[in-house]
This record gives C-alpha cells, sequence and structure tokens, in this order.
C-alpha cells in the first residue's frame, strides 16, 4: 500500500495523516524509535504489546513508503536491518508528547509512565531536546560509518 504524496485520498488532513499512523500499531514503532532506543526487528517485537512479526513488517514498510523511517544494513551481519527516523519522522515527536499529556490526564495512569509523565510536566521542551539530542548520537555512530562503507561520504546528519 503505496502513501502517495501527489494524490492524498481526503482534502482532510486528519485523514491524511491517519492513513499514515492511524492504526494501533504504526506510532509504537515510532515510539519505540524515540523513547526505548530501538532500531532492530527483533526489538520492536520484544515490546510489551506483542506485536505479530507480518504486522511488524507491514509497518515498517508503510512507516519507510511514507518518509518517516529509512533502514541501512545492519553493521554487524548485513542480512539484518537498522530503522532509524528520518526528519520527517522526527517531527512526530511532539504529537507523542502530547498524546502522553492527554493520556496522563484522562486515561487510569500505568505505574510505568510515572517518571515519563513527570519528565514531561517539568519541562516537556527540554525532554524533547534531550530525546531529538540521544537520537543524534545514535546517527552520529550508525549513520556516518553506514555512508563510508556504502557511498563514501563520511556524513549524512
Amino acid at each position: 500500500m503505496a502513501i502517495s504524496e501527489t494524490s492524498p485520498r481526503s482534502p482532510c488532513v486528519f485523514s491524511n495523516v491517519l492513513d499514515i499512523v492511524g492504526d494501533r500499531w504504526t506510532l509504537l514503532v515510532v515510539r519505540d524509535l524515540f523513547f526505548f532506543g530501538k532500531h532492530e526487528y527483533k526489538e520492536f517485537l520484544n515490546s510489551p504489546e506483542a506485536i505479530a512479526t507480518n504486522i511488524l513488517a507491514a509497518r515498517l514498510q508503510k512507516l519507510s513508503v511514507a518518509g518517516i523511517i529509512e533502514e541501512i544494513p545492519h553493521p554487524e551481519n548485513k542480512s539484518r536491518k537498522l530503522y532509524y527516523l528520518t526528519e520527517r519522522g522526527k517531527d512526530l515527536l511532539p504529537v507523542l508528547i502530547e498524546m502522553a499529556k492527554w493520556g496522563e490526564k484522562h486515561l487510569p495512569e500505568v505505574e510505568m509512565m510515572r517518571p515519563l509523565f513527570e519528565v514531561i510536566r517539568r519541562d516537556a521542551s527540554a525532554f524533547q531536546r534531550k530525546v531529538l539530542r540521544d537520537l543524534k548520537v545514535w546517527e552520529k555512530k550508525h549513520l556516518q560509518t553506514s555512508n563510508a562503507h556504502t557511498d563514501g561520504s563520511t556524513s549524512r546528519c
């Protein structure tokens, strides 16, 4: 299922955004990339929501087609891949932060979420900067190395 940027299904921006991220799994993959440092297929499978392998593969493909994630060969095993957020994907961070704020206010609290709620409540902007800094550290380590092997360049960030 290709997501076309030139011919959206609807004139409504909400409908078109939901076409990309509006199912029960897609934003959880994005969440894992942002907050839990997951970058490998097997790591996504180990999330507590227990996504099925076929669903995960479809969501990774969907996110890739939409330009939200990209992949590179794993440096230790070329049959595996590492997934990472593009700039378009990183622009979803405020959406996830606002979802967390809404969830804290309107849903029963889960104990494991309390530290996240406290950090966001204290300073959501600082939290957002930290998440993006952590992603940049990962990118410097993995994307520069990957590009040096594939196209001779030394930076992709």
